[in-house]
């Protein structure tokens, strides 16, 4: 099952490479991984999404809750969330497929950001899903780059 871990650590150097290398030592897969900083100042939320069974997460928190940096960590997994990704795709566009994309991406709620001779960039962020489909429908236009940013995920009220 996949867990989501929102884990507030000290915003400073080193800090995201001894936290991807405790889930590197057991052999868990991080998914996605977020990192920016919070309200606090000097503190950073990561938002993790790793696969693993409820035992399996639990041993994570303990081993996390050991790390000096580390201030606070929720599995938020069956919590009430808001959660979302953000995507940048980079796709072939003619004067012709133009308006077609811009039709196609419009119930997406996405942005045409970059626009070239030959290219179009569009943003769009939600769940995985939503964002999943839309690559999908954009794929026989020729997707020339795609970036993915990983879920940012908050506890809701």
């Amino acid at each position: 099952m996949k867990h989501t871990l929102s884990i507030i650590v000290n915003n400073q150097a080193g800090v995201l490479t001894r936290i991807a290398g405790l889930f590197n030592r057991r052999g868990f897969n991080i998914e996605s991984i977020t990192v920016g900083k919070t309200e606090e100042p000097g503190l950073s939320r990561m938002t993790i999404i790793a696969q693993g069974d409820s035992q399996v997460i639990e041993q994570v928190k303990k081993q996390l809750y050991k790390q000096i940096d580390v201030h606070k960590v929720n599995d938020i997994t069956n919590e009430p969330m808001v959660a979302r990704e953000l995507i940048l795709v980079k796709v072939n566009a003619t004067p012709t497929t133009l308006p077609e994309i811009r039709n196609l991406i419009e119930p997406f709620r996405s942005a045409v950001i970059d626009i070239s001779h030959s290219t179009i960039t569009i943003q769009s962020t939600g769940d995985e899903d939503k964002l999943n489909a839309l690559i999908e429908l954009l794929r026989p236009y020729g997707i020339k780059d795609l970036v993915r940013t990983g879920f940012a995920a908050i506890e809701r009220g």
